[in-house]
This record gives structure tokens, C-alpha cells and sequence, in this order.
């Protein structure tokens, strides 16, 4: 991995510590336990899909992640001219990898999902390419 992107990461964790500081019901100055783990996900279209892509996770996806316990932390898109149209990336939050288990499964299981997939993709097949990754904060990590 190129220099750049480690730092372009280092910056997109930091900032994703800083949301969830910003969301919990702590106080500043209250100890802050990073619990639970995160999920970056990246998933690259087929051309000219990205836009069916975002339109099914503005209006359908992120609200059923939320309805199985699976929390939204940030969704983004890249600047790099090779990946800007057909690539999303997102974090979200699980209490625990067993939980990131059953919330799947209960997402992938769940006929409101099969609908709002099912329609998006009348026209064609959207995603190309899942990455998933699951991370916990470092000892090390700077507290938000």
C-alpha cells in the first residue's frame, strides 16, 4: 500500500473516532472505551452504476442496517479520478462480531431488502466487488 493511502486511512479512522465520540451520550472528559467493532466496507460497481448504488443506500439500506442493529457511522466516495464513479465506501459499527453476524444474516434474510435490491437492480446487476473488513481501535489510538 502506497505511503498516501496509509495516511489518507490514518485520517479516515481518525475521523470515525470522532463521530462516534461526538454521537455517544459521554461528556468530554469522561473515559472514552472504543467497544464493539467497526466495518469498512468498499464496493465497486459496474460502470455506470454507482448512482443506482447510492440512491438504494440513501433510500433503503442504511434504514435497514439501523432496523438490525447495525450502525451507520460515514459513507463516502473517492477523489482518485480511477475510482470516483464507481466506488462507495462506508463504515459501520457492531457491538460485537457476533452481533455483526446476526444483524447480516437478519439483513440478507429480510424481504425488505430483497424488495429494494430486487428493484434497484431491474435495469441490471449494480456491485461488482464487496471488500469487507472488520477493525477495533489500537490501545494506541488517539481518544476522541
Amino acid at each position: 500500500m502506497k505511503l498516501n493511502q496509509l495516511s489518507a486511512w490514518g485520517i479516515v479512522l481518525s475521523v470515525l473516532l470522532a463521530i462516534v465520540a461526538l454521537r455517544s451520550n459521554t461528556t468530554i472528559g469522561q473515559e472514552q472505551k472504543m467497544a464493539g467493532v467497526f466495518e469498512l466496507r468498499t464496493y465497486t460497481t459496474l460502470e455506470g452504476r454507482l448512482p443506482n448504488l447510492n440512491a438504494r443506500f440513501k433510500n433503503h439500506t442504511m434504514k435497514l442496517f439501523e432496523k438490525h442493529g447495525m450502525k451507520n457511522i460515514m459513507y463516502w466516495t473517492p477523489t482518485d479520478e480511477k475510482t470516483a464513479n464507481n466506488t462507495l465506501i462506508y463504515v459501520i459499527w457492531h457491538a460485537s462480531p457476533e452481533a455483526a453476524k446476526k444483524s447480516w444474516d437478519g439483513f440478507r434474510a429480510d424481504p425488505e431488502w430483497h424488495k429494494a435490491r430486487d428493484e434497484s437492480e431491474k435495469d441490471g446487476k449494480i456491485v461488482a466487488k464487496v471488500e469487507s473488513v472488520y477493525m477495533k481501535a489500537t490501545e494506541y489510538s488517539p481518544k476522541p
